[in-house]
């Protein structure tokens, strides 16, 4: 395997956890300001908003760790070595 072809996959796995995290960090951010809006506007709903607003929260942060893991066994696969490397035959090889 060209080692061009590892840096890349590193790479793209590093972009890809980038942007996932800014993406996750802008979504709470809006979440938190419209949340703070809303109880400045009608504080007698605060709590109902901020129930809303932690409930909401949690699931932009599980996916947000859901892509990261994702970003992250990305980045593990291409550093694994393939069984050709190890000298493993393939099962298909070995039957015949």
């Amino acid at each position: 395997m060209d080692l061009t072809f590892i840096g890349l996959g590193y790479l793209g796995a590093g972009i890809g956890a980038g942007l996932v995290l800014i993406g996750a960090a802008y979504g709470i951010g809006r979440l938190a300001s419209s949340a703070l809006e809303g109880t400045a506007r009608q504080p007698e709903a605060a709590n109902t908003i901020r129930t809303t607003m932690i409930i909401a929260a949690a699931l932009i942060e599980g996916i947000a760790f859901l892509a990261l893991v994702i970003c992250l066994l990305i980045a593990m696969n291409f550093s694994m070595p393939k069984p050709e490397q190890l000298g493993v035959k393939a099962v298909a090889e070995q039957t015949k």
